[in-house]
């Protein structure tokens, strides 16, 4: 194995293979490449447009005498063009290699890769898909990598300002430093890509848990810092970025911090499980309210009227384009976020008067039921799931009392148990005409969180001057199984009439008996909602 000598800091640039699928910036590139005395290599369709601009390039195809065949699969794959890249130079074995078979250096790869990941978002079939990996040019891009002492690689059109900086300040040279920035970001792009294929054939093949399982993303923001000070962060998105976080826009406010983002995701997957207008106030990815009514300004204040406290700098996520009087309600307390698939201009005017107030629009809400992955790192590796899109409806539920529940104890189960799924286990939830009333989350203890939800309920209930808290009457669902018929007393005690609850303990017929002695209807759903 040749062994390269040490890079030098400032090598210049006399020939560039431009080659892009992406030709955002392409004929300003090539315009200030070519005034930097650079001749330009090009295939195809790059080609066609930098002639188009008026710069002179030469075919790929003429530059190696082989002409580009099999529908273009085959263009740069050719001695010619990777001995350019890859040649040491001040190799003597290698220079002589390359003088001896004509091959002349190639100092800049300029290459980004066919569009896969937008091809598969788009639903395209099976062949277009494969059609659209790319094989060349992965191959060039890591050669250039590869061998960076000489040779700079650029794979984004974000870096040709850089690129063209350094060329300008070093009189048509590129320093070492950028090289080397360079290369980690086209090591990392082809990780990326060949990450996106990876997970898509694995798709495709049914295979859930592949031998090699990639997470890559694309820097979206440095964040200032993550759950605290001391952290650093950074939010990544990917290709197939599911409606939410990721592809919203912010419309105002200042930037999003590690939590907002984390309790955003958390509230914009929650009111997506409603079909009608629906509003979720989060808490330290917790619900502390959550409500569907006939408009989004009646949602909101019953979601609010659950945990009015807990709701104050908290995140607001509805299901509807706001209007102005859901906004104006909203902006009566100090909110960090407000997510909604769209608002009206004049819900934004009311917003804008709240600078700091950040308004994220996604256009479309999530499919609730739409497969996904969810991926979580431990110290030494991840662990890899697929998205809970389990819902439960009406057929799935086994009545296990000697009363069954009412027509509107049932909608009110349902909507609990829904809730239950985006509470941190333990969770339970009380529900009363499609509003939360109180929910405990994340207790090591069931009937802990039946308690906590019911007190936070009573607290409620003494700041709006209610007699008794909204519990009494309401249902109550739970994420898990009672393991102990505690858990269900608890829940009697705060006045509740009708349980949902997965059933499946050794148990079971202990809870059921002390349902039945406080008249309780409880039916069973056969699936857990755990959120850890």
């Amino acid at each position: 194995m040749s062994v390269a000598a040490p890079a030098p800091d400032l090598m210049p640039i006399r020939r560039a293979l431009v080659s892009v699928s992406d030709k955002t910036g392409l004929e300003e590139l090539a315009r200030a490449l070519y005034d930097h005395g650079i001749a330009l290599l090009s295939t195809g369709g790059t080609a066609r447009a930098i002639a188009a601009a008026g710069v002179p390039v030469t075919e790929v195809s003429d530059h190696t005498g082989f002409p580009e065949m099999l529908d273009g699969r085959v263009k740069t794959l050719h001695p010619a063009i990777h001995g350019g890249i890859l040649g040491l130079r001040g190799n003597p074995t290698h220079e002589s290699a390359m003088e001896a078979h004509g091959i002349a250096p190639i100092d800049l790869v300029v290459v980004n890769l066919y569009p896969f990941e937008s091809t598969v978002a788009k639903g395209a079939g099976f062949a277009d898909c494969v059609e659209n990996v790319d094989i060349g040019g992965p191959a060039l891009i890591r050669a250039a990598a590869k061998n960076h002492a000489a040779v700079t690689v650029v794979t984004d059109p974000e870096d040709y300002a850089p690129l063209l900086a350094d060329l300008k300040a070093h009189d048509g040279r590129v320093g070492l430093a950028l090289r080397r920035t360079l290369a980690a970001r086209a090591f990392a792009r082809t990780a990326a890509y060949d990450g996106a294929i990876s997970r898509w054939f694995a798709d495709q093949t049914g295979d859930a848990t592949p031998r090699h399982f990639i997470a890559a993303g694309r820097l979206k923001q440095t964040l200032r810092y993550g759950e605290n000070p001391h952290q650093q962060a950074a939010f990544y998105v990917h290709g197939l970025a599911r409606p939410g976080v990721a592809s919203a826009r912010q419309v105002q406010g200042k930037a999003l911090s590690y939590n907002n983002l984390n309790d955003t995701d958390a509230a914009f997957e929650l009111v997506s499980e409603f079909s009608d207008p629906a509003v979720a106030l989060i808490k330290h990815a917790n619900p502390c309210g959550v409500a569907v009514a006939d408009s989004l300004h009646a949602a909101y204040e019953r979601a609010l009227a659950c945990d009015p406290v807990s709701a104050f700098g908290g995140i607001v996520a509805v299901n509807r384009a706001l209007d102005r009087t859901a906004a104006e309600a909203i902006t009566r307390i100090f909110t960090e976020v407000v997510i909604a698939p769209d608002a009206d201009d004049h819900a934004r005017a009311v917003f804008a008067a709240k600078k700091n107030l950040r308004l994220l629009v996604t256009g479309v809400m999530p499919d609730p039921e739409t497969p996904g992955l969810t991926v979580r790192s431990v110290a030494g590796g991840m662990l890899v799931q697929t998205r809970d899109n389990g819902r439960v409806t009406e057929a799935d539920l086994r009545v296990v009392t000697r009363r069954a529940p009412t027509a509107a104890e049932l909608a009110d189960l349902l909507l609990a148990f829904r809730v239950c799924k985006h509470v941190k286990s333990n969770a339970i939830v009380y529900v009363k005409d499609g509003a939360t009333v109180g929910i405990g989350a994340g207790q090591m203890s069931r009937v802990d969180s039946a308690r906590i939800a019911a007190r936070k309920a009573a607290d409620a209930a003494e700041a709006a001057g209610l007699a008794e808290p909204l519990t009494r009457g309401a249902v109550v669902a739970s994420d898990a199984f009672f393991p102990f018929a505690d858990g269900l007393t608890a829940a009697v005690e705060a006045g509740a009439t009708a349980v949902i609850q997965p059933g499946g303990s050794v148990r079971d017929e202990e809870v059921i008996a002390a349902a039945d002695a406080a008249g309780l209807a409880m039916v069973f759903t056969g699936m857990r909602h755990f959120r850890h």
